[in-house]
């Protein structure tokens, strides 16, 4: 951006900042200006350096695998609801382990190969795992600053959490605003994710310069789904969501989880229909979680060679089997990860902008969408079987 065009784009922002948040933009300016020199292990108390340590190591063991990692944020919700993120990430996870396990469930697996297979799940295993081990340890170590009633937030660039955060968790913790702090998360977890997936040299041309992402792409593979019962009897479980259309775009990125943000908590009511549903729904991976009628954790085919079209408008065709979605601990194993890029992506604090709400709402319908996404993904398989048998044909 050139110079000039930045100072009037920092003066609008300026303008446009409530005075709630001026502290924390002025906090932000000052620390883009000159980053500040973080306390060091060797300054802790003893008791401080055993906590760094338990913090680390309790993420760690949680951090297993997608199951885990979605277990740990929706009981971290029920311990402390004013930590709305929580169960956002709860609910976005779920779609992450949904993703993973499509790869090799019934439509998938006859439209990838193996190598393929695997590549997409590293990808989203990889920006799975790196959420989980930058923002659980700030949820442990705000249950210890509320379990011994005193601010332990200078302890956060010691597990390597952007100095962004340390300001906004001081910023809730002195105005307990839940919005402020939710929102602050999202943008600090998709701008530490594209530092180190999106702009990852390795997986930008492993991944996103493929074929097979433009391919994901193509068919809205980006669904976040937020199943809900439709009332207190519990007997039939409805859908509401949005679509990410750009997933390398971190602005559009942000916006999304605002929008998502806004669906969970605008209403009071539907709300506690999606913790009840997700109470009584521990995530196993499977779409079966929601959908039962459609999809099975059994693979009820028999026959792998000849592919018919099996559902329309989300409901089976007649005589026709379930798609098979399995559990996640049958598609994958634990994966070993490499240790997390260290760094600090915050730098300028014209970010605060989005920490003001501009009403970003979504009507949330999604079920149509999904309901066609699956049938384009059936269209591309009976595609693809017709371009195979008229090669097979031109080769005899």
């Amino acid at each position: 951006m050139h110079h000039n065009d930045r100072k009037r784009k920092w003066s609008e922002i300026s303008k446009s900042i409530p005075y709630s948040l001026l502290d924390v933009k002025n906090e932000l300016k000052k620390k883009s200006k000159n980053k500040q020199t973080s306390v060091k292990m060797s300054q802790l108390t003893e008791e401080e350096t055993m906590l760094i340590y338990e913090i680390k190591e309790l993420t760690r063991q949680l951090n297993k695998n997608n199951i885990t990692r979605t277990r740990a944020y929706y009981h971290f919700y029920l311990r402390y609801p004013e930590i709305q993120w929580a169960l956002l990430g709860h609910m976005v996870s779920r779609n992450g382990g949904w993703s993973m396990t499509d790869l090799k469930g019934e439509l998938y697996t006859r439209l990838l190969s193996e190598k393929d297979q695997f590549t997409f799940f590293s990808f989203l295993e990889r920006g799975n795992w790196l959420i989980f081990q930058d923002v659980y340890p700030q949820f442990l170590l705000y249950e210890q600053s509320i379990k011994k009633s005193k601010n332990m937030f200078h302890l956060l660039p010691l597990l390597n959490v952007s100095t962004f955060m340390e300001t906004m968790w001081n910023h809730f913790w002195r105005t307990g605003n839940q919005y402020t702090l939710a929102i602050a998360i999202i943008i600090n977890e998709q701008s530490y994710l594209e530092k180190r997936v999106i702009q990852n040299a390795l997986f930008k041309k492993k991944i996103l310069n493929s074929v097979g992402f433009k391919f994901f792409d193509f068919f809205r593979f980006n669904h976040i789904l937020f199943p809900f019962y439709e009332d207190h009897t519990k007997q039939k479980i409805l859908l509401f969501g949005d679509t990410i259309t750009h997933f390398t775009s971190l602005h559009e990125r942000i916006l999304l989880g605002k929008r998502l943000y806004s669906l969970l908590f605008r209403n009071e009511s539907t709300l506690l229909k999606v913790i009840n549903w997700a109470y009584d729904h521990p995530h196993t991976g499977s779409r079966r979680d929601y959908c039962p009628h459609l999809f099975s954790d059994i693979n009820e085919s028999l026959s792998r060679d000849f592919y018919k079209r099996r559902t329309k408008k989300c409901k089976l065709r007649k005589d026709a089997n379930r798609l098979y979605s399995p559990s996640l601990i049958y598609a994958w194993k634990d994966f070993n990860h490499e240790e997390a890029e260290k760094g600090d992506w915050f730098d300028d604090w014209y970010i605060v902008d989005y920490l003001i709400d501009k009403g970003e709402n979504t009507n949330g319908e999604i079920y149509d969408e999904y309901c066609k996404t699956l049938e384009k993904i059936e269209l591309a398989i009976l595609a693809k079987k017709n371009v195979l048998l008229r090669e097979e044909e031109r080769e005899e």
